[in-house]
C-alpha cells in the first residue's frame, strides 16, 4: 500500500520534498487549504458569467489572447487548450519525476490562487494514491509560459484522455481511470490552464538533480577520504582552524566529515613523521574547498527550490482578498533555470574533482607505493587501468553538459512569449549527468577501497572499515582481472542508494537544510 503524506502548500519543507522524491507516496493536502482555494473558484465563477474580458476564462490563449469566448463554449475551451497543448515528445518520464511533478502541481493549486474547484485537487490526490501514472514526454517545454506540454500531458488523464499506466501497464487514460475507479472530469473555466501553466515539470526535474547529487556529494567524501588513506595523504589541511579562518560553512562542514572518516587511521600514523613529500596533488588537499563549495551551492539551490515548490505559478492568479484576478509571470522559470544550470556545475565538479583522485591512485608514479592501476600482479594483469578511463569519459561528457541553459532563450507563439527561460531542459540533463557521476564515484569507491587494502596489514579508520565490510559483502576485491562492468554498475548502485554513507555514520555528514 502506498503511504500518504500529508502537505500544506505554501509550507512544505525541504525534507518533505525529499521524502516526495525517495518515497514516492501519495499526498493528500491539509484540509485547511480548502476554504481559500473554494473562495477562488467563486470569483472566477463570477468572472466567466461576466462582460469583462479575463484571460484564459472567457478568451483565447497565448497570442490569441484578444478573442472573446462565450460563456457556452467555457468547457470547449479548456477541452480544446489541453488536447492541442499535448504535443511533447520523446521519452516517457520515469514514474518517480511524474509522481513529484504531480505533488508540485497539488501543492500550486492548494496556494487557493489558481481558481480550480476542489474535485480538481481530489483527482490528483486520488490517481497517486491508486499509481495512475500519466506517461509524460520529456521534451517540448521551454520553461515559459510553464511547462505547457508535459503538464498537458498530466492533465489529459485526468479527462480521461491521453495515456497512463497502472501497476507498470499502460492503458489510454480512460481505461486507467476505469481501471482505478476514478471519475474523469470536465474541467470548468480556468482549470485547464492553471493545471498546464506552471513550473512543476522543471521544478521536479531540478530537484531530483538536487537530492541525487548531495547524495554525490556526501558519498564523494568518503571516497575521498578513502583515496586520501590509500596513497598516505596528509591530515594536516583538514585541521579546523585554517577552515574557520576562511568562514564558508560548507567548506568547514566538509574538512570535518574527512576529519571525522580518517580519525584512528593506523594507515595514516606511520608516516604523520619524516615523511619527504611537503603537500598532496589539489585533488586531495584542496577537497574541503572544492566540496565545501558545492555544499554550500546546493543549499542555496535547496532554498530556491522550496519556495518554487510552494509557490503559486500559473496565470492569471486570483487575490482572494480583494477579488482580483491578475495577469502575470509567475509561469516564467528563471528561478529554476538558474537553479537548474547551478546544479549542473556542482555535478561537473564533484565528478571532476573525484576523477583526478582515481587517477592519482591508479598511477605508481604518485601513489606512493601502490602498484599499477592497483593489481596485485600488474603486467600480466591490467587492473582498474580502463576503470579510471571510463571515468574520465563520464567526466568529460558532465563537463561539456554543464554549460548553461538559461542564457539560451528563444520567442516562442509567435512572439508573445519573446523570453523564455529554458528551465525544462536545463533541468531534465540533470538526470543524465547524476547518472554519469554515481558511476564515477563509485570507480573511486573501488580504487579507493583496493588502495587501501593494499596497506594491509595497516588498517583504515573504524568508520572506513565500516566502509570497506559493507562494500565487500557486495563486490570482492580485484586480484587476477575479469569483466568490470558489474562491479561498476554495483558500486554506482552503492552511491545512489547512499548505502555508503550510512556504512560510514550518517552523523558524521552535513545536511542539506543546514544552512547556517
Amino acid at each position: 500500500m502506498i503511504e500518504t503524506l500529508t502537505l500544506r502548500p505554501g509550507a512544505v519543507s525541504l525534507e518533505q520534498l525529499e521524502d516526495l522524491y525517495w518515497r514516492t507516496p501519495s499526498v493528500v493536502l491539509d484540509p485547511a487549504c480548502r476554504t481559500g482555494a473554494e473562495r477562488s473558484v467563486e470569483i472566477i465563477a463570477a468572472a466567466a458569467k461576466g462582460d469583462k474580458p479575463v484571460y484564459g476564462v472567457n478568451t483565447g490563449f497565448g497570442k490569441l489572447a484578444s478573442t472573446r469566448i462565450s460563456s457556452d463554449d467555457v468547457e470547449t475551451l479548456q477541452r480544446n487548450l489541453i488536447r492541442s497543448h499535448c504535443s511533447g515528445v520523446g521519452p516517457a518520464l520515469s514514474t518517480r519525476l511524474v509522481r513529484l511533478m504531480m505533488a508540485l502541481k497539488l501543492i500550486s493549486l492548494g496556494r487557493g490562487a489558481s481558481g480550480v474547484r476542489w474535485v480538481v485537487i481530489e483527482t490528483i490526490e486520488a490517481m497517486l494514491a491508486k499509481d495512475v501514472t500519466p506517461v509524460i514526454p520529456s521534451q517540448g517545454s521551454v520553461g515559459a509560459s510553464g511547462d505547457l506540454a508535459p503538464l498537458a500531458h498530466m492533465a489529459a488523464v485526468m479527462m480521461g484522455e491521453g495515456e497512463a499506466e497502472v501497476n507498470g501497464e499502460r492503458h489510454s487514460g480512460a481505461a486507467a481511470l476505469e481501471a482505478a475507479n476514478i471519475p474523469p472530469i470536465t474541467l470548468g473555466p480556468k482549470e485547464g490552464l492553471a493545471l498546464i501553466n506552471g513550473t512543476q515539470f522543471s521544478t521536479a526535474h531540478a530537484l531530483a538533480g538536487l537530492f541525487e547529487a548531495w547524495r554525490c556529494a556526501m558519498t564523494s567524501l568518503v571516497t575521498g577520504a578513502l583515496s586520501t588513506d590509500a596513497i598516505m595523504g596528509s591530515t594536516a589541511p583538514f585541521r579546523k582552524e585554517i577552515h574557520t579562518l576562511r568562514g564558508h560553512q560548507g567548506q568547514i562542514d566538509a574538512a570535518r566529515s574527512i576529519r571525522v572518516l580518517m580519525d584512528g587511521s593506523e594507515i595514516r600514523e606511520t608516516h604523520r613523521d619524516d615523511d619527504d613529500r611537503v603537500q598532496d596533488p589539489y585533488c586531495v588537499r584542496c577537497q574541503p574547498q572544492v566540496t565545501g563549495a558545492i555544499i554550500d551551492l546546493l543549499r542555496n539551490v535547496a532554498m530556491t527550490l522550496q519556495i518554487e515548490a510552494n509557490a503559486a505559478t500559473d496565470n492569471p492568479l486570483i487575490v482572494v482578498e480583494d477579488g482580483a484576478i491578475i495577469s502575470g509571470g509567475n509561469f516564467h522559470a528563471e528561478p529554476v533555470a538558474f537553479a537548474a544550470d547551478q546544479i549542473a556545475l556542482a555535478v561537473a565538479e564533484i565528478g571532476s574533482i573525484s576523477q583526478r583522485r582515481i587517477a592519482l591512485i591508479v598511477d605508481p608514479t604518485l601513489s606512493f607505493g601502490l602498484p599499477a592501476f592497483l593489481s596485485p600482479r600488474p603486467g600480466l594483469n591490467s587492473g582498474f587501468m580502463i576503470a579510471e578511463v571510463t571515468a574520465a569519459a563520464l567526466m568529460s561528457e558532465n563537463k561539456q553538459r554543464a554549460a548553461p541553459c538559461s542564457v539560451d532563450s528563444t520567442p516562442t507563439s509567435a512572439n508573445q512569449e519573446d523570453h523564455v527561460s529554458m528551465a525544462a531542459h536545463g533541468a531534465r540533463r540533470l538526470i543524465d549527468m547524476t547518472t554519469n557521476l554515481v558511476q564515477i564515484v563509485g570507480i573511486e569507491l573501488l580504487t579507493g577501497a583496493q588502495g587501501v587494502e593494499l596497506r594491509a596489514p595497516l588498517k583504515t579508520s573504524q568508520p572506513l572499515q565500516n566502509v570497506l565490510s559493507s562494500l565487500r559483502s557486495l563486490i570482492p576485491a580485484l586480484g587476477d582481472d575479469r569483466i568490470l562492468s558489474g562491479d561498476l554498475a554495483a558500486a554506482a548502485e552503492l552511491v545512489h542508494s547512499n548505502a555508503m554513507v550510512s556504512a560510514a555514520g550518517q552523523e558524521f555528514f552535513p545536511t542539506l537544510a543546514d544552512n547556517r
